[in-house]
């Protein structure tokens, strides 16, 4: 594809990294030459100086015959018009608008074609806020992601020394749960990839993904490590976009504080929340966290915009007391270094988010896409189409999918349906060797290396009689 990206922050720049190494066209365009020519040298891709609201400069940039834009910078306004422009002048087919402000949310209407023109937004800010929310219902798991509208989840949980399964090949687990259906879809061992088949055994300190239901994944979690108390005590540190939003979803449900430095921004965030406690503190200081109960705390999750002030109060935390902490890390480089040690889960909002919109992207009907182990690998939720005679998947067992080496099929979620064709149930199947994938079954692909996602989506494209 011919892709276009306005902004080169750090969403735009990780947009940028996942989609050149697939071999698409990619185009990035900013206000900084200075910022631009770091990424082109390190992406090899073609960059373009200037307004992206600019017609001149989207022209620049080849708007003319590009496939998608991803507009992506800080200014809404910004990615508002260039969703425009784009559709008026050059009727650029796909455009997507990062929108950070929630009153173009609440007035949907604004972004149809007749008005602003934007396919789809994305607001990166709430896709962490829904990411920690979940992380906070799941306090033992390192990442916890839902497929097929909440029906089937992939839990992330580092295997703990004691776990009922632990030391035992992944076959006892049938008979540990049996009555569940679940699923090990990939072990990483030191950083490396392990394809889990009968006989591998699980080590401690093993980062482990498992798929089951949503309702059966606490009864899985809980084979591979001892389950933590729920959440009930939780400081967040920083009241920026995230640490507001967090703390307005979570504050009736949990004892909530917020410290924020800066007294303006204290005293407007206290103004829009009902129950949290909001101070007006430095998170690194160890006196006010002494204070403030830190030894009692359940959860400390350091969301500044200063990613070394985040690392250094969560660690301090962690130190003091705390339960377990989260903080938010935009280098890459410094999540893999620091998540496992004093801070519990590091986050990168921009590989978090990016899954959004990968999703737009994926060829073929790709409904959902998540990014693992920090942008390394990837889990792609596919609609199957077709019939036994153009579809390459659909009718035919799983042993006779020619799926590249490092891609598995972890779990099938179906329509159970009526005779009138109404659906009553959606059912989750784990698969076999003999499992024969159906039309319209939703297929949940796990790729232990972002390089197979190509070979994936070909797989599951259909031929032309279809089309």
């Amino acid at each position: 594809m011919k892709i276009i990206i306005l902004g080169a922050g750090q969403v735009g720049a990780s947009v940028a990294e996942n989609l050149v190494s697939e071999a698409n066209d990619i185009t990035l365009v900013d206000t900084s030459a200075d910022h631009l020519a770091v990424l082109r040298e390190r992406l090899e891709i073609r960059t373009v100086c200037g307004n992206a609201a600019s017609p001149t400069v989207l022209r620049d940039a080849g708007a003319d015959d590009a496939d998608l834009l991803i507009a992506v910078t800080q200014s809404d306004q910004t990615n508002l018009c260039a969703c425009r422009i784009a559709k008026v002048l050059f009727n650029l087919p796909t455009r997507i608008a990062r929108l950070r402000s929630t009153d173009y949310v609440d007035f949907p209407e604004l972004l149809d074609d007749d008005n602003f023109a934007v396919d789809f937004s994305i607001c990166p800010e709430q896709v962490v806020t829904d990411h920690i929310k979940r992380l906070i219902s799941f306090p033992e798991a390192l990442q916890v992601l839902e497929f097929a509208d909440g029906v089937l989840s992939l839990i992330c949980v580092r295997a703990f020394e004691g776990g009922p399964l632990v030391g035992h090949p992944l076959k006892a687990l049938r008979f540990h749960l049996p009555n569940i259906e679940a699923r090990i879809a990939a072990i990483y061992r030191e950083g490396e990839p392990i394809i889990p088949v009968g006989e591998t055994v699980i080590m401690p300190g093993d980062e482990v993904f498992c798929l089951a239901a949503t309702v059966h994944i606490r009864q899985v979690m809980g084979e591979l490590r001892r389950g933590d108390r729920p959440m009930r005590r939780i400081i967040i540190g920083g009241g920026g976009n995230i640490g507001l939003r967090l703390a307005r979803s979570i504050e009736h449900d949990y004892h909530v504080k917020i410290l924020e430095s800066n007294v303006a921004r204290a005293e407007a965030v206290a103004t829009q929340l009902n129950r949290a406690l909001v101070l007006r503190a430095d998170a690194t200081d160890e006196k006010l966290l002494e204070s403030e109960g830190i030894d009692e705390t359940d959860l400390f999750v350091a969301l500044t915009n200063d990613e070394e002030d985040n690392i250094m109060s969560a660690s301090l935390a962690k130190r003091m007391g705390a339960r377990r902490t989260l903080a938010l890390i935009n280098r890459r480089s410094y999540v893999d270094l620091v998540q496992g040690g004093p801070i519990d889960i590091a986050i990168s909002p921009a590989h978090t988010s990016i899954g959004t919109l990968l999703a737009h992207v994926r060829r073929g009907d790709v409904v959902a896409v998540h990014s693992l182990r920090r942008g390394a690998a990837e889990a792609l939720e596919i609609i199957a189409h077709g019939s036994p005679k153009d579809s390459k998947v659909v009718g035919r067992p799983i042993e006779d999918i020619a799926l590249p080496q490092g891609a598995t099929i972890g779990a099938i979620v179906r329509d159970v349906r009526r005779e009138d064709g109404k659906v009553v149930r959606r059912e989750v199947i784990m698969p076999h060797h003999d499992t024969q994938i159906r039309e319209d079954d939703h297929v949940i692909v796990f790729c232990t290396h972002k390089k197979l996602v190509r070979r994936v989506e070909k797989l599951f494209q259909v031929g032309f009689s279809f089309l």
